[in-house]
């Protein structure tokens, strides 16, 4: 892995740095990583400098089931509760001796700020019982962002190590006190980090795909007619057009600038979501091409269906009536949505531990809105937002 990844840390000239590492000692380790782009693992193979195992999405073993797990790959559905994992990390670091890499995200960032994290961690990492040590990387959002259909820029890619959490520190924090030094380790912004830095991103095609997050217009409050295309953002519904300059920021070309830095639009549009359930008026539907994963040999389209999210959960219907599935909100606190996902096309994913289902949507760009509305849904299953 260290020997594949040389030619792609030398074309964005990789570098890193460590601090805090001696409490850390020898090893093994729970290593937390935040998700950017597939080159964060391939950093983490020049980083870490002891075996370790990897905690990975159960697809990326699709068709590759035996290389992976010589990779030290430990598989587990995202978002999804899986027990086993729990032993899994305890065998490979108490037993083993070996250190675990994991993206406790589970999922890349749509808008260069940290994706939504699992509630008490403290939890896990009590029972373990490691050092875990924090990575955290610097333009490889920039480089290659998700929407951006897999078009890497040219930028320089940095990361930093530190020892976050020593055993004896884990053991005298409550879990609440380890998910806020969670939530601080994992708050970034990689937009204003661009800005603050003077990184210029010169590529024609910077904007590709930005609608995939910007979904809505701030102007008309239309959705799904917004458009992404070389260096510029238009709504087709009322024609307000935006410029993206060189250091990410928008400008709204002849009326105000409703947001200039795309982490703030995001945000508007998951108050919005917000607004819309407690309002009671959330509710998506799309014609879907249904993928299923019940094992590593392949995902195997099954045919069409219909999917819809409101605030009861998922209803998945589909293959001439032989299809149903049904996931109510509180199962997962959010879900695994991608773009351009193994080249085949927007995906939104739910499921269990037996099938998984690869939801392609008919409807454009509702990808993004579907992971916020599952997390503003699960929030409001657990008592955290009341309706109005």
């Amino acid at each position: 892995m260290r020997a594949l990844s040389v030619p792609d840390l030398k074309a964005v000239d990789f570098s890193y740095t460590t601090k805090n590492m001696d409490p850390a000692g020898a090893g093994p380790w729970l290593i937390l990583m935040n998700h950017s782009s597939f080159l964060d693992l391939e950093m983490a193979s020049h980083l870490i400098p002891m075996p370790y195992n990897i905690v990975c999405t159960s697809d990326g073993l699709v068709g590759k089931e035996k290389l992976m797990r010589h990779l030290g790959c430990i598989p587990t559905h995202k978002f999804v509760s899986d027990v086993s994992l729990i032993s899994d990390l305890n065998y490979a670091l108490n037993t083993n001796g070996t250190s675990v890499l994991m993206y406790p995200e589970a999922s890349y960032s749509f808008d260069g700020t940290a994706t939504r994290l699992p509630r008490k961690m403290g939890v896990l990492f009590k029972l373990l019982k490691v050092p875990v040590v924090m990575i955290t990387t610097y333009g490889s959002f920039a480089r290659d962002p998700l929407y951006n259909n897999l078009q890497k820029r040219k930028v320089k890619v940095h990361a930093t190590m530190e020892c976050l959490l020593t055993p004896e520190e884990i053991k005298d924090k409550t879990v609440d006190n380890i998910d806020t030094i969670l939530d601080e380790a994992f708050s970034f912004d990689y937009f204003k980090w661009q800005k603050d830095n003077n990184i210029r991103i010169t590529e024609n095609f910077r904007a590709d795909g930005l609608n995939r997050i910007l979904y809505k217009c701030p102007h008309c409050m239309s959705e799904g007619q917004t458009e992404g295309r070389g260096t510029s953002f238009i709504c087709h519904n009322c024609g307000v057009t935006y410029d993206m300059d060189e250091y990410g920021r928008l400008k709204a070309r002849d009326t105000d600038t409703a947001f200039s830095h795309i982490p703030d639009w995001y945000a508007w549009e998951r108050q919005c979501v917000r607004d819309e359930i407690m309002a009671g008026k959330y509710n998506l539907d799309t014609d879907v091409n249904i993928g299923i994963i019940t094992d590593y040999k392949a995902l195997y389209m099954v045919g069409r269906g219909h999917l819809h999210h409101g605030p009861e959960g998922f209803e998945l219907d589909g293959c001439e009536g032989k299809l149903s599935y049904s996931q109510r909100p509180e199962k997962s606190y959010s879900c695994y949505s991608d773009y351009y996902w193994y080249e085949i096309g927007d995906v939104i994913c739910i499921g269990n531990n037996d099938i998984l289902y690869y939801c392609f949507p008919d409807r454009k760009d509702v990808v993004a809105k579907v992971r916020i509305a599952t997390e503003e849904l699960y929030k409001m299953k657990q008592g955290k937002v009341t309706r109005s």
